[in-house]
C-alpha cells in the first residue's frame, strides 16, 4: 500500500473523528434546547422545532404580533406586584372591608399578594424562556396555553390595579414615597438585566443579515441602556441627607394598641404599646345600650368577640345596641388566635397567650386612666349609635362627660 493510500484513509478517518465530535456535542446539547422548546411552546420533540436561519426574524408574523401583549402583561404584572407589595400596611384594613361585605374574616390581601407574584414570576419565566431560545438560534412559537395564560394575568392585573385606582387611590401615593427608598435599587437590578441581556441581544443581532433589522433590534436596547446609565443624574432620594439635618422622630401611635401581639383595643394591646416605646394610644369609641362608652372598632361583635357562642342570633347586630352587663361578658381574646388579623404575627408566650385569651371589653373610662397614668396621648374616632338608641342624640355629651369627669384625664393628653 503507497503513502498516498494511507494519507487519504488518515484524513477521512480525521474528518470523521470531527463529525463524530460535533454529533456528540450537538447531542449533548439537545436536552437543554428540547427542555426549553418543551416548556415554552410544548415542542419536545425535535422535528418540532425549527432553527432561524441566518438572516431570519425570530419567530412568524403572527408570533410577533402576540409579543407586545407579552410585554403588557409584563409590566402590569409587575406594577401590581410592587403596588401591592409596597401596601402591606393596608392590608389589615383590606381584609377588614371584605370582612364586612362578605362576612367572614379570611386573610385575602395574602392571596392576592400570591396571586401577584405568581402572575408576574410565570410571565417573566416565559420571558427569560424566549431569550434562551433566541440565544441558541431556535425558532420562538408559545403555546396557546401559555397565550391564554398571558392574557388572564394582562386583564386580572389590569382589573386589580383599576379597582384600586378607583377606590384606594391613597395606594399610589404610597407608591411613590416608596420610590424614594426602592429607586436606586431597583435602578441596580434593571442595569444588571440589561448587562445580562447584552450577549443574546448581539448574538441575535449579529444572525440578521438586513441593516434595517439590526438597527431595529440593536438600536431601542442602547438607548435604553443609555438611559439607565445616566438616570442617577436626575434623581433625588430624601433618604441620603447631611448628619444633623434630619429632622425630630415622629411620634409612634398605637393604632388600637399593639394589634399584633395582643388583641385589639384590649387592655393587653394598649400596655404592650406602652412596653414598646409608644407614645400613644389611638382607638374607637361606641356607647352601650346604656350609655357605657367601650372601645370597639367594628359595628358589630361578630369578629373580636365570643358573641357567636353566647348569643348568636344576636351576633350581626350592632354592638352599640347591647347593654354594658352584657358587653362586660363577653371575651375579646380567643378570636386573636383563631382568626389572625395579621398574616406575620409573632408567637406569643405561654403568659401572654394566656394573658391574651382572658381579654375583655375595655371600657373608655379605663383606657383614659391607662393613658393618664402612663402619660400617652390619645385619638380616638366616635361611632354615632344607630337609630332608637337612647343615646342617638346625646351620645357626644355622654362621652364628653367620662372624659371630663370620670377620668380626669390631663387636658394636653
Amino acid at each position: 500500500m503507497d503513502s498516498g493510500t494511507i494519507t487519504v484513509k488518515k484524513c477521512k478517518l480525521r474528518k470523521l473523528k470531527v463529525a463524530r465530535q460535533r454529533l456528540l456535542q450537538r447531542y449533548e446539547h439537545q436536552p437543554l434546547v428540547s427542555c426549553l422548546a418543551g416548556l415554552y411552546g410544548c415542542r419536545w420533540r425535535r422535528y418540532q422545532r425549527q432553527k432561524v436561519e441566518p438572516g431570519e426574524w425570530c419567530c412568524s408574523k403572527r408570533e410577533c404580533a402576540f409579543y407586545p401583549v407579552l410585554a403588557a402583561a409584563f409590566f402590569f404584572s409587575f406594577v401590581f406586584l410592587y403596588l401591592w407589595g409596597e401596601g402591606r400596611n393596608d392590608y389589615n384594613n383590606f381584609d377588614w372591608f371584605n370582612h364586612n361585605n362578605l362576612g367572614v374574616w379570611f386573610l385575602w390581601s395574602i392571596v392576592l399578594l400570591v396571586m401577584a407574584a405568581v402572575s408576574f414570576s410565570y410571565i417573566l419565566l416565559l420571558l427569560i424562556l424566549a431569550v434562551c431560545l433566541v440565544s441558541e438560534g431556535q425558532q420562538l412559537y408559545l403555546h396557546c396555553g401559555h397565550k391564554v395564560g398571558t392574557v388572564f394575568v394582562l386583564v386580572f392585573s389590569a382589573a386589580v390595579l383599576t379597582v384600586i385606582t378607583v377606590m384606594w387611590t391613597e395606594q399610589w401615593q404610597t407608591v411613590v414615597l416608596s420610590m424614594q427608598v426602592t429607586a436606586p435599587f431597583m435602578h441596580v437590578a434593571a442595569l444588571l438585566f440589561m448587562v445580562l441581556l447584552s450577549w443574546p441581544v448581539a448574538l441575535y443581532t449579529f444572525r440578521l443579515k438586513k441593516k434595517v433589522l439590526q438597527v431595529m433590534v440593536s438600536v431601542p436596547y442602547l438607548v435604553l441602556l443609555l438611559f439607565l446609565f445616566f438616570i442617577p443624574l436626575g434623581m433625588y432620594s430624601p433618604c441620603i441627607r447631611e448628619e444633623g439635618t434630619l429632622g425630630p422622630k415622629p411620634a409612634l401611635i398605637g393604632h388600637r394598641g399593639a394589634p399584633m401581639v395582643a388583641p385589639e383595643n384590649t387592655l393587653m394591646s394598649f400596655v404592650k404599646t406602652i412596653e414598646h416605646g409608644g407614645d400613644g394610644f389611638e382607638t374607637d369609641v361606641a356607647i352601650s345600650f346604656d350609655g357605657v362608652p367601650f372601645l370597639m372598632h367594628d359595628r358589630t361583635l361578630a369578629r373580636t368577640t365570643n358573641i357567636w357562642e353566647v348569643q348568636p342570633a344576636n351576633a350581626n347586630n350592632d354592638a352599640a345596641m347591647f347593654t354594658w352587663d352584657v358587653l362586660s361578658t363577653l371575651n375579646s381574646g380567643k378570636w386573636f388566635f383563631k382568626n389572625k388579623p395579621f398574616y406575620d404575627m409573632p408567637t406569643l408566650s405561654h403568659s401572654d397567650r394566656t394573658w391574651a385569651e382572658q381579654q375583655t371589653i375595655y371600657q373608655l373610662s379605663d383606657f383614659l386612666k391607662l393613658a393618664d397614668r402612663d402619660d400617652k396621648l390619645v385619638i380616638f374616632d366616635l361611632y354615632r349609635p344607630p337609630e332608637q338608641h337612647p343615646y342617638r342624640d346625646e351620645w357626644i355629651n355622654r362621652i364628653l362627660e367620662v372624659v371630663l369627669n370620670e377620668s380626669r384625664i390631663k387636658p394636653h393628653l
